[in-house]
């Protein structure tokens, strides 16, 4: 028995083997049919196809055309306050489209009103001064001036006569010299009121110089124009919209009292926004004021039309928001491309780029 079932386990171990051999042969022989060597030849084509795509792709990017970076912007107008006076009335909000004088806020007028009214006084004042110079002396003043011209007159006629009674006295020795000499002093003193009095008289006669009514002419003048001053002063207290536009920005709320020169209100103005890009160093020789543009701006599908309306010749480093690549070690130059009017809703600050191109 035992030598039995030895002699079948050898017969399966022999079976095992040649099954194992005929599977190898089976292998072999596909290896060799063409069905695989298709595949084989599919799979280097579709490689070779996406490296030539690849390629390809490469290229166009290597032909983009000449772009710049930056953000839209539209033209701003700052309302300066015009004195320091506190806010007691806003009549837009932030966003609010506006016309051209519409107004915005107004400024507390009490102290300004005041100083108007002074400043028109003063003119007032050297108005009437320089009527009075033109119109000469009156004839009272004139009379009068006579009146002083005649008291002084018999006031030197005395001195004069009591001078001469104590003159012989004197030199007869019947009075101290010391009278003599004080009656000598009034005779010269009376007599040099009378020409005072006489040139008073004169000078109401002939009136005043022509220099005296240039100088209250300018007097004036300066008071006229210091009123005006006041006057576009009082009337800037009331702000207004000089152009058609949006508020931007209102700084101050109401009751803030901002220092003079302040910002009180900030418009965006200007039928369509403008691109304000920069252009890098090796393509600034190609740009020019007046090309045309196509700009891009991000959120919108749509290219919009423009042309460059500003380029400035300093250089300057590129900012960090236009960093594109090898554009970090190159100067740029600032560039304004104005957008057509089919841009006009487009908001603020969005980031653009711009394409530049020969002008049509």
């Amino acid at each position: 028995m035992r030598n039995e079932n030895a002699g079948t386990r050898n017969e399966w171990r022999g079976t095992r083997n040649e099954s194992e051999q005929e599977t190898l042969a089976s292998r072999s022989r596909l290896k060799g049919l063409p069905g695989e060597r298709h595949t084989r030849s599919s799979f280097l084509f579709t490689r070779f196809s996406a490296l030539a795509a690849l390629l390809l792709a490469l290229a166009a990017c290597g032909e983009q055309p000449e772009q710049a970076l930056g953000t839209l912007e539209y033209d701003r107008i700052s309302l300066p306050a015009p004195a320091a006076e506190r806010i007691v009335a806003i009549e837009v909000r932030e966003g609010e489209r506006v016309e051209a004088g519409a107004a915005l806020l107004t400024l507390e007028r009490t102290r300004g009103d005041a100083q108007l009214q002074a400043s028109l006084a003063e003119v007032e004042r050297q108005r009437d001064t320089l009527a009075e110079l033109r119109a000469g002396a009156r004839r009272e003043d004139i009379d009068q001036a006579r009146a002083n011209l005649a008291a002084t007159q018999a006031q030197a006629r005395d001195a004069r006569a009591y001078y001469a009674r104590l003159q012989p006295l004197g030199s007869r020795q019947l009075v101290a010299a010391s009278d003599v000499d004080r009656a000598r002093a009034a005779a010269g003193n009376a007599q040099a009121q009378v020409a005072a009095a006489q040139a008073a008289l004169d000078e109401l006669r002939n009136g005043v110089r022509p220099e005296q009514i240039a100088q209250a002419e300018a007097a004036l003048r300066a008071a006229e124009a210091q009123a005006r001053t006041q006057q576009a002063t009082s009337e800037k207290l009331s702000v207004v919209a000089p152009r058609a536009g949006r508020v931007d920005s209102l700084p101050y709320r109401l009751g803030d009292q901002a220092p003079v020169g302040a910002p009180l209100a900030v418009l965006l103005v200007g039928e369509a926004p403008y691109a304000r890009v920069y252009v890098p160093e090796p393509i600034r020789a190609d740009v020019a004021v007046g090309d045309a543009a196509r700009i891009f701006v991000d959120g919108r599908d749509q290219a919009y039309r423009g042309r460059v309306r500003m380029i400035r010749s300093e250089p300057s480093f590129t900012p960090y928001y236009a960093l594109t690549g090898e554009d970090a070690a190159r100067l740029s130059y600032l560039a304004e491309v104005q957008l057509d009017a089919e841009a006009a809703e487009l908001p603020a600050g969005l980031p653009v780029r711009v394409e530049f191109h020969a002008p049509e």
